[in-house]
């Protein structure tokens, strides 16, 4: 995302990216077997629940 896009957004919405970010990071070190499932599993329920994103896949 360029910088004005990210000035654009609101709190919420900057939010929200950071935690599509995170989990993305998660889902590529899942893939490359850099952590096992039950890993990924652990880390994106507390990311999900710390950052209050339970709505959001």
């Amino acid at each position: 995302m360029e910088q004005f896009e990210w000035e654009q957004l609101s709190p919420e919405e900057k939010k929200k990216q950071l935690y599509l970010i995170q989990k993305k990071t998660l889902e590529d070190f899942l893939e490359r077997g850099a952590i096992s499932k039950a890993q990924f599993d652990k880390s994106l329920g507390d990311l999900t629940e710390k950052m209050g994103m339970s709505g959001v896949s």
